[in-house]
């Protein structure tokens, strides 16, 4: 029986709070899993997906080298949108299972990746399309939209 170490990643504290990304992608590979083999520990990461520095990841990775266990993700994107974090994590010799696509090779896998990398770039390249014609209607763009923390709008003395 194939042993398995779970990794999920959100990208920020509020997905992390909500729970509904990790749930999905919790039932994603406990459903993998339960057909191929045994779940030895699971590992949940709230991070963004641009940062490589990822303690849980590499706590996963030594569990699942000393129990000669492999990697399972849910999907591709969630793991990483950057082919060389996931080569070099597969170059580390870590096997790697996306439960969305279990049978996929090492080389698919890479090809994904590619993928997954690319529409990264499109969705920032749309978002910051999208912020330039907010801006330009005359939204208030930042994290309070013009207001103070309070609620208040921000005066701008000139």
């Amino acid at each position: 029986m194939m042993k398995y170490v779970a990794y999920y990643r959100v990208s920020t504290a509020k997905q992390g709070k909500s729970g509904l990304g990790l749930e999905a992608q919790k039932e994603t590979v406990r459903a993998f899993v339960e057909k191929e083999g045994e779940l030895i520990g699971e590992y949940v990461e709230v991070q963004s997906g641009r940062k490589d520095n990822r303690e849980e990841l590499w706590k996963a990775i030594r569990l699942a080298k000393s129990e000669g266990a492999r990697i399972v993700i849910a999907r591709l994107d969630r793991f990483s949108r950057k082919v060389s974090f996931i080569s070099g994590i597969m170059d580390q010799g870590v096997s790697l299972v996306v439960a969305e696509m279990p049978h996929a090779t090492e080389f698919q896998l890479h090809i994904f990746a590619a993928l997954a990398q690319e529409e990264r770039r499109l969705i920032s390249e749309r978002t910051k399309a999208a912020l330039a014609q907010a801006k330009k209607r005359g939204a208030k763009l930042g994290r309070h939209g013009g207001l103070t923390p309070w609620g208040d709008p921000v005066v701008m003395l000139v």
